[in-house]
């Protein structure tokens, strides 16, 4: 059983950014698998820097669908992503340097993030680009 299962009431019925969440829950199972079963430093090293990778990639992605869409007031979605990144970046500096290890309360912040990020933030923006009317860019 993993960590994360996946459920249907997580998508926001955007293909792209439902596929980047997907992604992100495989890389924070891998993460706890990694952690429960012993993996190598090394290991652990892969998978947290491809989550921090994959996390920035699907930000831009978001920020990028936002400003063609005309998302409004993206602030303080923005401003969440900028908090992660530099949260997670700090922790991965540290466990590079030799200064942090991985433990279960690092994925427990990752999940309880990524969870209230995609059930709130990114469900508000879901509604709102599924709501723009037919025709324009963003309607699907």
């Amino acid at each position: 059983m993993s960590f994360i299962e996946w459920y249907k009431t997580y998508e926001l019925g955007i293909e792209e950014l439902d596929e980047h969440h997907r992604h992100l829950v495989d890389l924070l199972n891998m993460a706890y698998d990694g952690l429960n079963c012993g993996a190598e430093r090394d290991e652990l090293e892969a998978v947290l820097d491809e989550l921090a990778r994959y996390a920035k990639y699907h930000f831009a992605a978001e920020e990028h669908g936002m400003e063609i869409y005309k998302f409004p007031n993206p602030s303080y979605h923005l401003e969440e992503h900028e908090k992660f990144r530099v949260r997670v970046d700090g922790f991965i500096k540290d466990f590079h340097d030799g200064k942090a290890n991985l433990t279960v309360h690092v994925v427990q912040f990752l999940y309880n993030w990524l969870m209230h990020h995609i059930l709130n933030t990114d469900a508000e923006y879901g509604r709102y680009v599924k709501g723009l009317p037919e025709g324009s860019p963003g309607h699907f």
